[in-house]
């Protein structure tokens, strides 16, 4: 082999080395979840309801699950509101609604500078408002199941793409539980038996009775 041709070779090798040892976006994520991202976000959480926090560690634990269209389970994947309805599901047994924007109309509509741990962020990624929601965890960061290829995964909303498309926050813990009406669960292994609700809320009009909410079962659309 010629002088030029080992150096490709070698060249080559070392990119093909490079490249296996760059960890990925969701595998750092993973590595902050791991090393206690937490235990980090412990003063945001200390101040949290039982409830609330509960939740923020049940959502840490779900950090690497692959993104899913219509996803509802951390076995098979998630969406971005499949994430949501899930962790509070199995968390507190509450069913909120499917769709993102089902879940922004059922819920309390509060202020940016009011967001606690557990409360809903929601942002406009398709031309829409409410195509997108996670779940705030404190510090300015939220988690969420981006998109498709990606995992779930803690971000900062102070990122420049975030920031743009923020349109509303919104809290379900503090929503009075006014009606049971449904028994059905969400798609999950280890699902606790739920205690459903209808949640009454804003949603840039007039709030709507909790007797004409209904818990959707379509699926849900990500970014």
């Amino acid at each position: 082999m010629s002088m030029s041709k080992l150096f490709a070779v070698i060249i080559a090798l070392a990119a093909a080395n490079a490249a296996q040892a760059a960890p990925a976006q969701d595998e750092i994520d993973k590595l902050l979840h791991q090393k206690g991202l937490v235990a980090r976000l412990g003063d945001s959480i200390q101040h949290a309801t039982n409830r609330a926090a509960d939740l923020v560690v049940n959502a840490m634990d779900a950090v690497g699950v692959p993104y899913r269209k219509g996803g509802n389970s951390a076995d098979t994947g998630f969406d971005c509101s499949g994430f949501v309805r899930a962790m509070y599901q199995q968390t507190v047994g509450m069913i909120l609604p499917r769709r993102a924007e089902e879940q922004a109309a059922a819920t309390e509509q509060i202020e940016k500078a009011e967001l606690q741990p557990g409360d809903l962020v929601f942002f406009n990624t398709m031309r829409r408002a409410y195509s997108h929601v996670g779940i705030y965890v404190g510090d300015g960061k939220f988690i969420h199941a981006p998109r498709t290829g990606a995992h779930v995964r803690v971000e900062s909303m102070k990122v420049s793409y975030w920031e743009k498309r923020f349109n509303g926050a919104r809290r379900v813990l503090d929503a009075a539980p006014q009606e049971q009406i449904s028994t059905s669960r969400v798609t999950t292994r280890e699902s606790v038996a739920p205690r459903s609700y209808r949640l009454g809320g804003t949603f840039s009009q007039p709030s709507v009775p909790a007797t004409q909410l209904e818990t959707k079962t379509a699926l849900g659309q990500g970014i």
